[in-house]
């Protein structure tokens, strides 16, 4: 399937008219958002479509949002009007209050391979933890704040202190020869990068545990942030704590692993 190849920027999406330049001024954030997703979009190509449309699609589900042929011609369209060249980070949207489908498409930022981690422990601010949109403004303000302390994330806890993830990454650490991740009864978003990484992890025979670790127990652990724009990046410094950083040992593979997982956009 072709269609008219997108520019950047916001695009408002009707099942007649399509993908359209959204009018008005353009908001940059994640303002007044019921659900969003995004994923990397190098040269054509990305990492786990499939699962960033399906998880898209639940969460319009849970918040009353479009039907599921709706929701199958919206992503058709953006489908074909991706572009094929270049490295970008879309974004596609349900609006509070019109419920209007929307692709927002954007450069992808500079991509880390390392992550400073500000240790404050954030006590976690979000309305809606389980779907991701509704709290993208919150959660940068928080790494605005730890940017102004010389990190790029922050960790979010719970109100026992219990790590969860951070402002923008699921959160998984190496126990000896034991993937660990918090308990899927906390407050995470449902992160696929990090479902595809725990996969591979039992494909590969490794143990799986779900864990409550606090931010000084997580001392001397490799410890790995993972999202869909940056994949897999080990934590190699902490601000505003003392903490042993381990040498990383295996972040260099299994990033190589999930960069080849990147497959051409489907044909519709």
């Amino acid at each position: 399937m072709t269609g008219p190849v997108v520019v950047e920027g916001l695009w408002a999406w009707t099942p007649d008219g399509g993908l359209v330049p959204a009018p008005g001024p353009e908001r940059t954030d994640g303002g007044r958002l019921l659900v969003a997703d995004s994923w990397l979009l190098r040269e054509g190509r990305v990492r786990a479509y499939a699962r960033h449309r399906e998880r898209f699609s639940r969460s319009c589900g849970d918040c009353g949002g479009p039907g599921p042929r709706r929701l199958a011609q919206f992503w058709r369209d953006v489908t074909a009007a991706l572009p094929r060249t270049g490295v970008w980070f879309p974004r596609v949207e349900l609006a509070a209050g019109s419920m209007e489908l929307r692709l927002r498409l954007r450069p992808a930022p500079p991509l880390g391979s390392g992550v400073r981690l500000w240790a404050a422990g954030q006590s976690d601010p979000r309305t809606v933890p389980r779907r991701k949109g509704p709290d993208l403004d919150t959660l940068a303000r928080v790494r605005r704040r730890a940017a102004g302390e010389g990190a790029e994330e922050a960790v979010l806890i719970a109100p026992s202190g219990t790590v969860l993830e951070s402002a923008t990454a699921a959160v998984l650490w190496w126990e000896g020869d034991t993937l660990c991740l918090p308990p899927p009864r906390l407050p995470v978003l449902p992160s696929v990068t990090a479902g595809l990484v725990q996969e591979r992890a039992l494909r590969s025979g490794f143990r799986i545990a779900h864990r409550e670790r606090t931010v000084a127990e997580l001392d001397g652990c490799e410890i790995w942030l993972l999202n869909a724009l940056h994949g897999i990046r080990p934590v190699t410094g902490w601000i505003g704590r003392p903490m042993r950083i381990p040498p990383v040992e295996r972040a260099a593979e299994w990033r190589a692993w999930l960069d080849g997982m990147m497959e051409p956009l489907p044909a519709d």
